[in-house]
């Protein structure tokens, strides 16, 4: 029998005590059925909790070796497929029935330190009426959020609760970072009408790629959340069924807002390059009537320079300051003739 308190090193991670991922159960807890837990830290005591009749909740590492010999020996009826499922590197969102359970994959915002929330963390998760085996290979707080609320006594009072509990969470933790992009193309827009210029391409792009990869991962969220609803698992309430709604709507709303995201940032694109390529016009247009102002002068003083029988009025002091005011004159005759062609 082996200890977890003891053979884990505890850290206290958003207030709340955890083990570190030198094993392959992270934590585990069993309901109490009126929206608290209590965590379980010895092997024998997870093993039981999984055999009774009564939730529990196991959450695993999915990188660590011990893990798919740990779900064949203490939960024997998930076949190798939903197995190799939980246990995938790379994973899209997607619900599964089986019997009467189902496996769910879903994705969550990153907010860990020093990394994008586009990156989205994928949740892995096995749920029946008596079990909830759930998968990680990076942290993701809404895992954090929901045990604590089960530690505090607030949390979900069986399988179908924690469900939809979790699922909301995950869109709750989405809402201030899809408002920090409307707040980021905001601030592009005003950029745009301030100080355009040919830097803020590479914000608009980086901000297209962070709405593609959000509506990559919700329109199969969406999908769960629906197929949830329509759903028979015995487990899944109408109460269940109404908060899943309630989600869908959300969901919904997320997805419509980053495709007007995704045309703001298309038309801050053409809004740009209509600027750049006007500015660009213009310097040409500048070029060009420097060289028209140019043209004839570099002509004339060409033609003196040939040298065929020497230069005229090369013996005459004032010669040189005539020439200068001939071509004074043509500069102002040209400039003249511009404006009154309203070239420039």
């Amino acid at each position: 029998m082996i200890d977890y308190s003891k053979s884990f090193v505890t850290i206290n991670l958003h207030g709340i005590d955890i083990l570190t991922q030198d094993h392959h159960i992270i934590f585990s807890l069993a309901f109490n059925g009126h929206g608290g837990g209590v965590d379980l830290t010895e092997d024998a005591q997870i093993a039981a909790a999984l055999r009774e009749q009564k939730l529990a909740w196991v959450h695993l590492d999915a990188t660590h070796d011990d893990t798919r010999e740990w779900l064949h020996e203490h939960v024997p009826y998930l076949d190798d497929i939903i197995l190799d499922a939980l246990l995938a590197e790379e994973t899209t969102p997607r619900i599964i029935e089986h019997g009467t359970g189902c496996l769910m994959i879903l994705r969550g915002v990153n907010l860990n330190a020093n990394a994008s929330p586009e990156d989205m963390i994928s949740l892995r998760l096995w749920v029946d009426e008596e079990r909830i085996v759930s998968l990680q290979r990076r942290e993701l707080r809404t895992v954090t959020d929901v045990h604590q609320k089960l530690l505090d006594g607030k949390g979900p009072k069986n399988s179908g609760d924690f469900v939809s509990m979790l699922l909301g969470r995950l869109l709750e933790r989405m809402a201030p970072v899809l408002s920090s992009l409307d707040d980021q193309l905001d601030d592009i827009e005003q950029l745009l009408i301030d100080r355009p210029d040919k830097s803020i391409r590479g914000e608009i792009t980086i901000n297209r790629k962070r709405c593609i990869a959000f509506k990559r991962y919700l329109v199969p969220t969406r999908e769960i959340i629906m197929q949830l609803k329509r759903s028979e698992l015995h487990w899944v309430k109408a109460l269940n069924k109404r908060s899943l709604q309630e989600s869908l709507d959300l969901i919904i709303r997320y997805i419509a807002d980053l495709d007007s995201y995704k045309e703001r940032t298309l038309i801050a694109t053409e809004e740009l390059t209509t600027f750049l390529s006007a500015r660009t016009d213009r310097n040409l247009y500048i070029l060009s009537i420097i060289s028209m102002i140019f043209l004839p002068l570099g002509f004339l003083t060409g033609l003196l320079g040939i040298n065929v029988g020497g230069i005229p009025g090369a013996d005459n002091d004032m010669a040189f300051g005539a020439f200068l005011a001939i071509l004074g004159g043509l500069v102002v005759l040209q400039i003249f003739v511009l404006k009154l062609l309203k070239w420039v």
